[in-house]
């Protein structure tokens, strides 16, 4: 083989390295989808998120900002939807009397409801990337050994052992380690991304519901 290319060494190798070169490319593809999915997915969190603070902390009527927010048809993630979600709560709750201890448990249950909702789908996909960077070296280590000893096993017909007897077969095996590599570092590297920017929106969602309660518990107060 003389040209030795990707394609030539594919071609080339056995049914079983050829196998594992294709779950890898495919689970690479889904990995790059994946990526981009989330990529835009978090980057639409953020961009509400910063625009929902920024009008609740400007001062603005909460009753207002409610009416505002249940008319609009944007997502509705992190802040936004622990404010949509407990501001409702707390507009059931009897305005004329003092806020009980009961009234505030309901209001934080609503909002722990609206903070799991968003983790779970803040962790969407993310446990196949995992498995992807987990798994991937070791389909790839799976073919480069299979093709490896393929290519030892031909050497007991060979009239002369040489090293282009067997290199053409140990770099097809070497392509499935390579293309394991390749599925696992972005998967990798996406899945540590995302985990730690979930937990830095679920951080900052998580302070925001404490500081409206504390809100609700005042104008309550005032009332």
């Amino acid at each position: 083989m003389n040209d030795i290319s990707v394609l030539n060494l594919f071609l080339e190798a056995g049914m079983v390295v050829k196998t594992v070169m294709v779950i890898l490319l495919i689970a690479s593809l889904l990995t790059w989808i994946v990526i981009v999915e989330r990529y835009n997915f978090y980057k639409k969190i953020r961009v509400i998120n910063d625009s929902f603070l920024e009008r609740f902390w400007s001062g603005e009527d909460l009753n207002l900002l409610y009416s505002e927010i249940k008319t609009e048809t944007v997502p509705v993630y992190g802040a936004l939807s622990v404010f949509k979600n407990s501001f409702k709560e707390f507009l059931q709750i009897d305005q004329t009397n003092e806020i009980t201890e009961l009234d505030l448990e309901g209001i934080n249950r609503s909002m722990r409801v609206a903070i799991a909702s968003d983790e779970e789908e803040m962790n969407k996909h993310l446990a196949f990337l995992a498995n992807v960077g987990s798994v991937s070296p070791y389909i790839g280590l799976l073919g480069t050994v299979w093709g490896i000893m393929t290519s030892f096993q031909g050497l007991s017909d060979a009239t002369q052992a040489t090293i282009n007897a067997v290199a053409p077969g140990i770099s097809e095996a070497l392509v499935a380690t390579a293309m394991g590599l390749f599925a696992a570092i972005p998967a990798v590297i996406a899945f540590n991304k995302y985990t730690s920017e979930l937990e830095t929106i679920s951080q900052s969602t998580l302070i925001f519901s404490e500081e409206l309660a504390s809100i609700f518990y005042k104008q309550s107060i005032k009332k």
